[in-house]
């Protein structure tokens, strides 16, 4: 009989994983985490919720990188925040930057991604980017720690965190917050981009989504939603500047772009850069 992982999606609501075969299950200094084949294939758990999966991780990390790859006037350097498993430095790569730091506080997640996840970093792989021997170069560090010592300048800087939730002592939480944009958006190039998982849109899940909306406005001069319509996530991006038409922008982009998505495409663009109702409303409340 396998295991099971019940996932908490909200008050009063729950999902079950069932886990055909426990590949690791172990606590970190930061979180319980379990990589387990489910129905979905290898799968990755932190504190009971499901980070990403063999079958959809594509899908979650290019609807988290490539809008604001497009955004961006320029990709040559990207810094990503969180995002153990490393498929957004390796996505940031494919599109042309020739620098990206991954900031992770969990060094231990980090290596368990690499050394049982077919997908995201190799152990080599991710050994020569903790050397900084190549283009993408790994800190384990807390993300606001970080910030306030670099004195490098991205075109786009990443949030890729669990979902931010009302836990007081849920440290992540911090890195959602309005000061926590505002210190990344000092550390970007004119014309460059901040983006974040930004939660889910469905009516009875959608607070955290509300609340980055409405912080992205307070930061930001141009800010463009991306509701996945083959994952449950929301995304997004925020720049400086005010942008007339910045989803045209984007399908102009993303035809002459290096990185070939494999589920984004301009009629994507056009139809997941509209938030919901209740998301818009919120700002006029």
């Amino acid at each position: 009989m396998s295991k099971q992982i019940v996932e908490p999606l909200g008050p009063g609501l729950t999902r079950v994983w069932d886990l055909s075969e426990t590949i690791l299950d172990t606590r970190t200094d930061f979180q319980h985490v379990v990589v387990a084949r489910t129905a979905q294939g290898i799968s990755l758990f932190c504190d009971d919720e499901r980070q990403s999966t063999e079958a959809s991780q594509l899908v979650y990390h290019e609807a988290l990188m490539v809008p604001p790859m497009l955004l961006a006037d320029s990709v040559d350097s990207v810094l990503v925040i969180g995002s153990s498993e490393g498929v957004a430095s390796q996505l940031a790569i494919a599109e042309g930057a020739t620098v990206v730091d991954h900031v992770d506080i969990d060094h231990q997640t980090v290596r368990l991604c690499a050394e049982h996840l077919p997908y995201g970093y190799s152990p080599e792989e991710l050994a020569a980017a903790e050397r900084g021997d190549g283009p993408v170069r790994v800190h384990y560090q807390d993300g606001w720690q970080f910030l306030a010592s670099t004195t490098q300048r991205y075109d786009v800087v990443v949030i890729d965190l669990p979902d931010e939730n009302f836990d007081p002592e849920a440290q992540h939480n911090r890195l959602y917050g309005e000061e926590f944009l505002r210190r990344c958006s000092e550390v970007l190039t004119p014309g460059g981009v901040v983006a974040c998982q930004a939660g889910c849109p469905t009516l009875w899940r959608n607070d955290t989504l509300i609340a980055a909306w409405q912080r992205f406005h307070e930061v930001f001069g141009t800010v463009v939603y991306f509701g996945s319509d083959e994952h449950e996530w929301a995304y997004l991006s925020g720049r400086a500047d005010s942008r007339q038409d910045p989803v045209g922008e984007m399908v102009a982009t993303l035809r002459e772009a290096r990185y070939r998505p494999a589920s984004i495409d301009e009629d994507t663009l056009r139809g997941c850069t509209v938030p919901p109702y209740s998301v818009r409303a919120s700002r006029r409340r």
